[in-house]
């Protein structure tokens, strides 16, 4: 079962589209967690329990991993997330030609999509399309506000850059398993994209603490019943103390009722 085959049977089981980031910023985690050998894992594994009956999907930030034990909490996250029966997309942003660029693909081995960077055309991204039993998010329309000073400019073609990415996603997906970032701070750009490339899944963040449209995020996040709409802090930071894990959970559960009002 390739990856977005194996994520409409996940939507549809838990009917919900909200995939929740694992991005266990030391300096924020409770404080009766930070003496545990591995602080940022203990984290995890409670935010996995009281979440994953809401979560569609999981996407750990690789920023927040990069270190011995970062690496060692990443492989225990994943491998506690499958047993819940939770698919994992590492949100990474890579690309690189070459043998880096294999390098990194074989991030895959652990996760089952990830992230990935176009900036360096289609070469670089090779080794994560043509592995096909695994998701590829594509950056297209990210939801930060600096997004705009290289996505929109406008192209000789006429097409902005954004655009230009959504078109090659389009060609590049032989093996169906692409999809794009696209972020939920611009709904009226997720519209023209979602006209533009009918049959893509895009992945929406920017509908937590950044305030994306939600009703956006579903109208036109969705191909065919398939997207996510991914919310980081605004879940796994809902509450602090003894309690963190009980309010992320309230939280999942929340924006699982808030997107599904437009399902």
């Amino acid at each position: 079962m390739d990856f977005f085959e194996r994520l409409r049977e996940r939507i549809d089981e838990r009917d919900s589209v909200v995939c929740v980031g694992l991005d266990p910023d030391p300096d924020r985690l409770p404080e009766h967690l930070r003496e545990h050998d591995l602080p940022r894992w203990a984290f995890n594994r409670r935010i996995i329990d009281a979440t994953h009956p809401h979560a569609a999907a999981y996407k750990p930030n690789a920023a927040f991993y990069e270190d011995p034990e970062g690496w060692r909490t990443l492989t225990e996250t994943i491998a506690y997330a499958h047993g819940k029966d939770v698919p994992v997309i590492l949100d990474a942003k890579r690309a690189d030609i070459g043998n880096t660029a294999r390098q990194y693909a074989k991030l895959l081995d652990r996760a089952d999509a990830i992230t990935a960077n176009p900036y360096m055309g289609r070469d670089s991204l090779e080794p994560f399309l043509s592995n096909a039993g695994k998701g590829v998010f594509v950056l297209c329309r990210t939801s930060n506000p600096g997004g705009a000073d290289l996505q929109d400019l406008e192209l000789a073609s006429g097409e902005a850059v954004y655009e230009r990415v959504a078109a090659l996603c389009d060609l590049w997906n032989a093996n169906d398993n692409v999809g794009l970032v696209v972020g939920a701070t611009a709904p009226e750009e997720l519209e023209e994209l979602r006209e533009q490339v009918p049959d893509l899944p895009f992945l929406v963040p920017g509908v937590g603490s950044q305030g994306g449209d939600a009703e956006a995020a579903i109208e036109f996040g969705l191909a065919g019943g398939v997207g996510l709409v991914n919310s980081s802090r605004s879940i796994i930071f809902a509450g602090e103390g003894e309690d963190f894990a009980k309010a992320a959970g309230e939280a999942a559960k929340r924006l699982k009722r808030r997107l599904n009002r437009y399902r």
